[in-house]
């Protein structure tokens, strides 16, 4: 497969044109405390299992809206002492699986937590958490649902819910609320990123080949979903594009990189064709922590670097925890 894309030296330099909205902070700030307002305790059901040195906690948890939010917890069994938190959020579709999918940071002494994703997990992965809120007109899948305005749009019931996540969790007798991550890829790279920019207790930022960044770049670059919701959308919707944007400039991982602080390891492969190599040097190069670090798979494509990066990960978190 061809580069679809630029490629160094140009990508170690690439700026991405996005502006920051004005009020961007007081939309998050003002939003979380919105749906802190509801209240609610998360619930931890001990799971009955056929594993033996992973204890499995089926989580509910009060999101956006006091939305109930399903999630794993997993801890090595037996632990009586505070660990480091790690939260991982997934892909776009998927959902948290089944406890066994995921158990190497667990095995690595985390207490590791894998969120559902409201709405999501019928495309590759069991999901089991609805999104009771209903959507202005919109292109099937996610991208387009409420992007009418930055109030109503989709994503921002999933960055609160991330929030939230780490608010149920903080004060469990097995976190250290003192040493907090978080991971994903793809979209759960792009909301991992999103949740650090938000909330300053994360303490460090794993982001594999994130979706949701630079999307004006993005969405008239990519060759596959699911930035083409959009412009399927636009193509109908040919009155919104300027409303659009302005909408996803709330969303956008650039914006949320320019205000994180955390530590940062990101991920890019050369060849994506769905998250393109520029959207996620725009990020990782707005990014405002002094520790960051971005890992190229020159000839990989959305997959990343895969159990490479794991590793890759597994060391660099192990060196920050």
């Amino acid at each position: 497969m061809p580069f679809n894309d630029l490629i160094q030296p140009q990508l170690s330099g690439y700026q991405s044109a996005v502006e920051t909205p004005k009020d961007f902070a007081e939309f998050w700030s003002s939003t979380i405390a919105e749906a802190r307002s509801f209240g609610g305790e998360a619930t931890f059901e001990k799971m009955a299992l056929t594993l033996k040195l992973i204890d499995v906690f089926d989580v509910t948890f009060p999101g956006f809206g006091g939305h109930p939010i399903k999630g794993w917890l997993m801890l090595p069994a037996g632990n009586t002492k505070p660990l480091p938190l790690l939260v991982q959020y997934v892909g776009y579709g998927g959902g948290r699986g089944f406890p066994h999918e995921g158990l190497f940071w667990g095995a690595s002494g985390y207490a590791y937590f894998r969120m559902d994703t409201r709405g999501q997990g019928s495309s590759w992965s069991k999901g089991d958490t609805a999104d009771p809120v209903g959507s202005t007109p919109a292109h099937p899948g996610f991208m387009t649902r409420g992007i009418h305005s930055p109030q109503d749009y989709y994503y921002r019931r999933v960055f609160t819910d991330g929030v939230r996540a780490i608010d149920a969790l903080v004060d469990h007798p097995a976190v250290d609320a003192s040493r907090i991550a978080v991971v994903g890829g793809s979209q759960g790279g792009g909301i991992s990123l999103a949740v650090t920019g938000i909330d300053a207790r994360v303490t460090a930022l794993m982001a594999d080949v994130p979706f949701l960044c630079d999307f004006p770049r993005a969405v008239g670059l990519a060759s596959r979903d699911p930035y083409g919701e959009i412009s399927r959308y636009l193509a109908t919707h040919r009155d919104r594009v300027q409303q659009t944007f302005t909408t996803l400039r709330y969303f956008d991982g650039v914006c949320f990189a320019r205000q994180a602080k955390a530590p940062a390891l990101f991920s890019v492969g050369l060849m994506d064709d769905i998250c393109p190599a520029s959207t996620v040097y725009g990020a990782f190069n707005a990014y405002a922590g002094a520790d960051k670090t971005i890992v190229d798979y020159a000839f990989n494509n959305h997959e990343g670097g895969g159990a490479f990066q794991e590793t890759e990960q597994m060391h660099w978190l192990a060196a920050r925890s």
